[in-house]
């Protein structure tokens, strides 16, 4: 016996390694692959934003050259100015379909709210020239103002038309977050203030509207961000005096060893940064909670006649414009010629021949690039899901964090540090750089959409009992076991659900592909819709392309939803058997 345990001491002393866990193994390696792809590409961008072009070493030069510089300087403001006045118009149209549909008991609230999501399957970028055809200054709006009316509104005009077309796009983010918060307000708050004299617009603008505050804030940073980096809409449009646009311009014109496009993009993801810090500070220290159970809601009254009248009016007028850009793509799509026309002089299906005869690759590629992504993401998201929820691995909560921190980082940003960082880097066998081969396009889609697939899992693992899974081991299942016939069968519902939504957006991408396509062979969707809007002649394959984006994204939202829906009827058939 002790000559045994003298031979084993040696091993144990001298073991560099300690024995990890299936779980452990799996952690280390997506954190490995996080550093690899999200991280240190971000921090090649940040490194290179600092780093004298000339001797290499950490400077500010740089960052003076950029602020000395007048077109940077009003690229910066410009980007400030429409993120900004895209949450006023934003805020503008989300407001009246918010309260209106949660105040008031009001005929088909919830096919208003439905409604009102349907800008975000159309892509912002994918609708730009559409909107440039319904408003623009030759656009049907303004050939019918000036004809019967006699002026012309510039609904288009430079900044304008970005501010329109991403308010829009983006303004269901407010209101959805703001009828969430409306439906959670206690009335008893209201009723209180309404005794205290307080009523009307008082009571919306002191009680009301304070209280739904934390909706409409995380709403409002969402669309402040999501304008500040976005990449395609200011770049169909031509309005290339943002950041964005100048990022892009400078790495693919000047070259990747410009440092102004790595200023612009440590500037992006610092105000990004900044604006998820500036919303969390705005709401700390400040109790927004309900003294009634589940709140209640706001207590809905009746509309008079006159009311209900301009109320409908209100919303059918909102509803109308921000489904402008789905009505301008379709005419678009099947138009002959659309130009200086109210209307398109005739229609056709020649544009979709066009698509599949000439441009099925780009649909092919798309396919398979959301495919893969979304696939991986899955893999990702239920990996740290169980690693975050089911261990007790020390800096599992680092996965959690890495994973999501995707969501402040711009597209381009990301595209701009692939080219940096892996330029240089050859694939063994492929006898090309990684940032030159299709993969990465679908690495930087499977990081973009991380985020999406990584909460539905979260969300999916809380619902599923670790009793089941401590059951299984009970009855001899080993780790690896219990989670491939237990744990992943119940989560089902979520990992389609979290498939099926970061297809959906990942075949849509536009501002990390446009940076990483190579040659045309290896372009998605997206970026075919850019290349046929660059022309006239084009833009009515572009918008069939365009139709075909907002199918795949439509069909893989009502998708989602239906899984959700399902699982959680599923689950709710299971524990009433019990």
């Amino acid at each position: 016996m002790t000559t045994s345990n003298a031979a084993t001491a040696p091993a144990r002393q001298w073991r560099i390694f300690p024995e990890l866990s299936g779980t452990a193994i799996a952690g280390v390696a997506i954190a490995i692959f996080l550093l690899a792809f999200l991280i240190l590409p971000v921090l090649k961008v940040t490194y290179v934003a600092f780093q004298d072009p000339h001797t290499g070493a950490l400077t500010l030069q740089n960052f003076g050259d950029f602020f000395r510089s007048s077109l940077f300087r009003s690229s910066f403001v410009n980007s400030f100015y429409v993120s900004a006045m895209s949450v006023v118009v934003a805020t503008v149209i989300a407001l009246p379909l918010a309260y209106i549909t949660t105040r008031f008991n009001f005929g088909g609230s919830a096919l208003i709210q439905s409604i009102g999501v349907i800008p975000l399957i159309m892509p912002p970028f994918v609708g730009a020239i559409a909107m440039q055809l319904l408003f623009g200054r030759n656009g049907t709006v303004n050939l019918l103002l000036s004809q019967y009316l006699g002026f012309k509104i510039p609904f288009m005009e430079g900044l304008n038309g970005v501010i329109f077309v991403q308010s829009l796009h983006y303004f269901p983010f407010i209101l959805i977050n703001l009828s969430a918060s409306l439906r959670n307000i206690d009335k008893a708050m209201e009723e209180s203030a309404q005794n205290l004299g307080c009523t009307g617009l008082r009571l919306f603008r002191r009680i009301v509207f304070p209280l739904a505050m934390p909706g409409y804030i995380a709403g409002a940073a969402l669309v402040f961000i999501k304008v500040f980096d976005d990449l395609g809409t200011p770049l169909l449009l031509n309005v290339n005096n943002m950041l964005a646009p100048q990022a892009y311009l400078r790495i693919s014109s000047v070259g990747i060893s410009d440092p102004m496009g790595y200023v612009i993009s440590f500037i992006l993801v610092a105000f990004s940064v900044f604006s998820l810090w500036a919303s969390f500070l705005f709401m700390r220290g400040k109790d927004y909670a309900t003294v009634q159970k589940g709140g209640g809601g706001l207590a809905r009254r009746d509309l008079s006649r006159g009311e209900k009248i301009v109320a409908y009016g209100v919303v059918v007028f909102i509803l109308l414009l921000v489904l402008s850009p789905h009505f301008g793509l379709t005419l678009l799509a099947f138009g002959t010629i659309w130009s200086f026309s109210p209307l398109p002089d005739g229609y056709t299906l020649a544009n979709f021949a066009t698509v599949f005869e000439q441009s099925l690759q780009y649909v092919v590629n798309t396919l398979i690039y959301a495919g893969l992504a979304a696939g991986f993401d899955i893999i990702l998201g239920t990996a740290i899901a169980y690693i975050v929820l089911r261990t007790g691995i020390k800096g599992r909560k680092m996965l959690d964090y890495m994973a999501t921190a995707a969501l402040a980082v711009p597209g381009v940003v990301l595209g701009i540090g692939y080219l940096r960082l892996f330029h240089s880097f050859e694939v063994p066998v492929i006898g090309k750089p990684l940032a030159s081969w299709w993969v990465i396009i679908v690495i930087a889609l499977t990081v973009r959409r991380l985020p999406y697939a990584l909460r539905a899992c979260m969300a999916a693992l809380q619902q599923v009992s670790l009793s089941l899974e401590e059951a299984a081991e009970n009855l001899g299942a080993s780790k690896g076991r219990s989670i491939r016939r237990i744990v992943v069968p119940l989560m089902a519902g979520g990992i389609l659900a979290g498939f099926v939504t970061s297809f959906a957006t990942a075949a849509v991408e536009l501002s990390a592909t446009i940076m990483l396509v190579s040659t045309s062979d290896d372009a998605p969707l997206s970026y075919g819709i850019y290349l046929y809007m660059q022309s006239p002649s084009g833009r009515g394959a572009g918008a069939a392309l365009g139709i075909l984006a907002v199918v795949i994204v439509g069909l893989g939202t009502y998708l989602s939803n239906r899984m959700i829906e399902k699982d959680r009827a599923r689950k709710a058939e299971v524990r009433a058997s019990h």
